[in-house]
């Protein structure tokens, strides 16, 4: 391998992250993937989300978890962290999105992305075991009934998600790639999917993209911080050097450096934009795109609640998995009911009393208004028993042009900190009025207690579980920070594959666009030379998989209805 101590890094092991080590793997390359957050098997998960030693991720704090909160002054970000990324705590909803992506103008004209990525979202499909819910619950009936309301009820579909829905509760052999993966148990309908599932159901990268990865060569280091990286030669022509250290820690920090061939930075939205950013503000990425840093979306989202009355049965809503439904009250809108199942109480922390519209000094102060004249529900939002079980989260996504940006600030010791800004000419919406009419629809028919995420209530900003783009394909390096197929603008073996690429607000959970953009990016790395190659799982039906035989094509929507605006 001559100067090199690997052919390619992987930075990151979620959805883009763990597609490049398997198909880099697949064709031949070395490859050691280093992942900022711990290694967490099936028996590591959190009973409880109280036990935040093991659900929260703050390392300098000793905490270990898979659940990553992280504030900004325009958005409130939810994401996972460990081997397997948003994989562990994702709701498994894997939807194709509606035409509006494709067409994007930040990246329409380069490529018919209909057709380009069309094989590699069935690739995608079979690799994460989609199937369609079948059964509906009262949420369900609920959701479908606001749409017969709306004149919507033919946009109302059962989820597609990925998990192991055969055989509740029991462990079987590999049902997925012909008896070459991991062991799987049926899901059990706990609805804790987004806590980390705790029997084994849930088809997470480790389950999968990461199992063959490793099976196939490669290396996964876990609880290692990429501090930042450096091409060898100007461009990376010779290769690159990345340097990293234990994550978290304050003292003996074990620094190291890895010189590979190439990258593949995969450490999600956020943590691709801060190393790219310090990379530059290091001067080792001079030629970066001005750009990087914009066109970062939330995917138009908000994150609402209904909590039904103490006392009521609680399964009636929650003894499923996470999202097992949705609606377009319009075409750029989408609505998910979604629950947290037993165990999820301390995420109660983040909602409170339904807040409407307003501004930063007024709606903090509707707020205060609602409490004082409904205290009884504060209370009982408050301090109840069982609210996780209880709960119906309401969550509404948007393909809308909007945006932010992520500016980067070094501070005294050199380590760029982001900040965000709104985009002036496509701000992002701190308030969705269809959001806050389902909610209160779903209040009145239950007898619930309506909810909105307290940083929208008290700060004026939305939550999101789906931060994206901010190093987005373009076709120049004055319209995007990297290329149709990945590479960086300007290097060479440099390459983005994760959220941080996604161009434009997907309106549906976009996991399965990351993994299939993904695909398609290490379609175009040519096999390595004289290495003997693998043929790439999942690119062909596999023998006896138990998900969906024919994988959803990339297609409009239902049907196109017309924008509600009462």
């Amino acid at each position: 391998m001559g100067s090199h101590d690997v052919d390619w890094v992987v930075i990151g092991s979620g959805f883009g992250g763990s597609v490049s080590a398997l198909r880099l793997a697949e064709k031949g390359y070395s490859v050691t993937v280093l992942e900022q957050g711990p290694r967490i098997e099936d028996e590591d998960i959190p009973r409880s989300t109280f036990d935040l030693r093991r659900w929260l991720y703050a390392p300098v704090l000793g905490l270990r978890g898979l659940f990553r909160m992280t504030p900004f002054k325009d958005i409130f970000v939810m994401s996972g962290t460990g081997v397997g990324g948003g994989s562990l705590v994702y709701a498994m909803t894997l939807y194709t999105p509606p035409p509006a992506f494709f067409s994007d103008p930040q990246w329409g004209s380069i490529r018919d992305w209909h057709a380009e990525l069309e094989p590699h979202y069935e690739t995608a499909q079979r690799m994460l075991g989609v199937t369609d819910v079948t059964e509906d619950d009262e949420a369900d009936q609920l959701l479908r009934e606001y749409g017969r309301e709306l004149g919507v009820d033919d946009t109302y579909r059962k989820a597609r998600v990925g998990t192991y829905l055969d055989t509740p509760g029991q462990t079987v052999a590999d049902p997925y790639f012909g008896g070459e993966g991991p062991a799987r148990t049926g899901c059990t309908a706990c609805g804790r999917c987004m806590m980390g599932c705790p029997v084994g159901a849930k088809n997470s990268l480790p389950k999968n993209y990461l199992w063959f990865a490793e099976r196939r060569g490669a290396t996964i280091t876990p609880d290692r911080q990429v501090v930042t990286i450096k091409p060898i030669g100007a461009r990376g022509e010779d290769g690159w050097e990345i340097v990293h250290e234990r994550t978290g820690a304050w003292l003996r920090k074990d620094r190291q450096v890895l010189r590979a061939k190439g990258i593949v930075v995969s450490g999600g939205t956020l943590g691709t934009n801060q190393l790219l950013a310090q990379a530059r503000a290091d001067g080792h990425l001079p030629n970066i795109s001005p750009r990087l840093g914009e066109l970062v979306r939330t995917n138009s989202e908000a994150v609402l609640g209904v909590t039904i009355p103490a006392g009521a049965d609680a399964e009636r809503i929650s003894k499923r998995v996470a999202i097992t439904s949705s609606i377009y009250p319009d075409p750029h809108t989408h609505i998910e009911t979604v629950v947290y199942g037993a165990g999820g109480g301390a995420m109660r922390g983040l909602f409170t009393l339904l807040t409407g519209d307003g501004s930063k000094l007024t709606r903090p102060l509707r707020l205060l208004a609602r409490i004082a004249t409904h205290p009884g529900q504060f209370a009982k939002l408050t301090f109840s028993r069982g609210w996780s079980q209880r709960t119906i989260i309401v969550l509404v996504m948007q393909s809308l042009d909007n945006a932010i940006r992520l500016t980067a600030k070094a501070g005294r010791n050199g380590k760029v900190r982001l900040q965000t800004e709104q985009d002036p000419e496509r701000p992002n919406p701190t308030f969705i009025p269809i959001a806050n009419q389902f909610t209160e629809w779903l209040a009145k028919r239950t007898g619930g207690i309506a909810s909105s995420s307290i940083f929208e209530a008290v700060l004026s900003i939305p939550s999101t579980a789906h931060f994206l783009g901010g190093a987005v394909i373009g076709e120049t390096a004055d319209d995007g920070v990297i290329d149709a197929d990945h590479r960086v603008h300007g290097y060479e073996n440099l390459i983005v594959c994760d959220g941080a690429a996604v161009p434009a607000n997907v309106g549906v959970n976009p996991s399965l666009t990351i993994t299939a953009m993904s695909e398609r990016a290490m379609a175009q790395v040519p096999a390595k030379d004289g290495a003997v190659v693998h043929p790439p799982i999942g690119a062909t039906p596999i023998p006896g998989q138990t998900a969906t035989a024919a994988p959803e094509p990339v297609r409009p929507m239902p049907a196109q209805v017309e924008v509600v605006t009462a």
